[in-house]
């Protein structure tokens, strides 16, 4: 990687680019961050250009301006659109998987089809377009009933209900889903870097694992969200989760992808079931996690830049794998009132100045805009706020105090992100 500083654009509006943009700017690697579209809390750590992130030529356009040396795609829906194979055209390197790669998140059935090849553990599934084949895998599989759009949907595209009708009218509501059975035990997120090479094949760098809490109420009560809250390491996952998971579904998969002559490189994000019968995958993003960037990334110990760099030119290998800081990070959701259902939208933001002045708390935005000077809310997830300490339990107090100098109307949050492991359960 050159030794001049690095000029950095990353894409899309919410919490994980803030949290990737902060960590960029933060390298000491890095002379410039920007941003597009970006959000208020982004614009105070780079610079934001108001640009379409679903507009390949435009994000290559916009590189092209800034003399960037490495354009990050943060969001799913820029990702399968194939942005990132506009600009890597435009010969400049791009963390983020192709087009075509990035259906391992774009199509439920294909991240199927591939973990079949690969041999990769998961949920038996079934993919249905007909209401007919809808009743007949929900009979298959009975209930807990698990029904999946097949297509992006923003993490709120699964249903998991006892509730027959229910699962129906989910599926109704889709032009294809997978449907599956039910997997036991706790969800893990494990994210990979990965980058690829003819001479060396493929690289995978698992970072520590990370638990996110998709129930909008407490005790994992209510409908599905985009996630409410995240916390890193899990002090109750078992010894050498991460060398398994890595070598039962990580690398293989990777493998399959380059196999079929769409190589996977950028950040494939396994989600896990812990179940009775071993380690099952629940799903593959193309991406960065979010909520469980924020801690992650407040947790890194190595610079940020340099293994995004390497993961985008295919010299990953030569870059030391990811360092942690020790301790712990918590991160506690704020949404509007209505989520998920609904968002409200212009409510006046107060007390982020106190949160951020308080010792191992900062703050990332994910639905923010501002009005006339004011920070006001923007969508349905609006912020993030990030705890760190020595321990979960110190890192958890930290991020909840950090809630509590925070106002706006109708604010709601969870009161139990990582409560149960702080206190010695799973």
């Amino acid at each position: 990687m050159s030794s001049s500083p690095l000029t950095c654009l990353v894409i899309g509006t919410g919490g994980r680019e803030h949290a990737l943009a902060r960590a960029l700017s933060l390298d000491p690697g890095v002379g410039a961050v920007h941003a597009a579209p970006g959000n208020p809390g982004i614009a105070a750590v780079a610079t934001l250009h108001d640009v379409d992130p679903l507009s390949g030529e435009a994000v290559a356009d916009l590189a092209e301006s800034l003399g960037a040396d490495l354009v990050v795609v943060g969001p799913e829906a820029p990702l399968v659109a194939g942005v990132a194979d506009v600009v890597r055209a435009r010969g400049i390197a791009v963390f983020g998987p192709s087009g075509a790669a990035a259906q391992l998140e774009g199509s439920k059935a294909f991240a199927k089809e591939v973990m079949e090849a690969a041999g990769v553990p998961t949920a038996a599934a079934m993919v249905c377009t007909t209401p007919v084949e809808v009743q007949a895998a929900l009979d298959a599989y009975g209930p807990p009933y698990v029904v999946k759009d097949d297509g992006l949907a923003a993490g709120k595209g699964v249903v998991v209900t006892t509730d027959r009708d229910a699962a129906v009218e989910h599926a109704a509501q889709c032009e294809r889903v997978v449907i599956e059975e039910f997997l036991d035990g706790p969800e893990v997120s494990l994210f990979a870097l990965c980058g690829w090479n003819e001479a060396d094949g493929a690289t995978v760098y698992p970072l520590q694992p990370a638990q996110d809490f998709k129930r909008i109420f407490d005790n994992d009560e209510g409908p599905n969200t985009g996630g409410m809250g995240a916390y890193t390491p899990l002090p109750w996952a078992p010894d050498g989760l991460v060398e398994e998971v890595l070598r039962d579904v990580l690398q293989p998969t990777v493998d399959e992808m380059a196999r079929r002559g769409t190589p996977f490189s950028g950040l494939l994000y396994a989600g896990l079931a812990l179940t009775s019968r071993g380690v099952r995958v629940v799903e593959f993003n193309a991406r960065f996690g979010d909520p469980e960037t924020q801690p992650l990334m407040a947790l890194l110990d190595s610079p940020l830049a340099p293994l995004l760099m390497g993961s985008a030119t295919g010299t990953l290998a030569s870059v030391p794998a990811p360092a942690w800081k020790p301790g712990a990070a918590v991160a506690v959701v704020m949404a509007s009132a209505g989520y998920p259902e609904s968002s409200s939208k212009g409510d006046v933001i107060r007390g982020l100045p106190d949160a951020e002045a308080l010792e191992g708390v900062h703050v990332i935005h994910a639905g923010t805009s501002m009005v006339e000077r004011a920070t006001v809310t923007a969508g349905g997830r609006v912020l993030a706020v990030v705890g760190t300490g020595d321990s979960l339990g110190a890192a958890r107090e930290a991020a909840y105090d950090g809630v509590s100098c925070i106002e706006f109307e109708g604010a709601q949050h969870r009161t139990d992100i990582a409560a149960r492991a702080a206190a010695g359960e799973a």
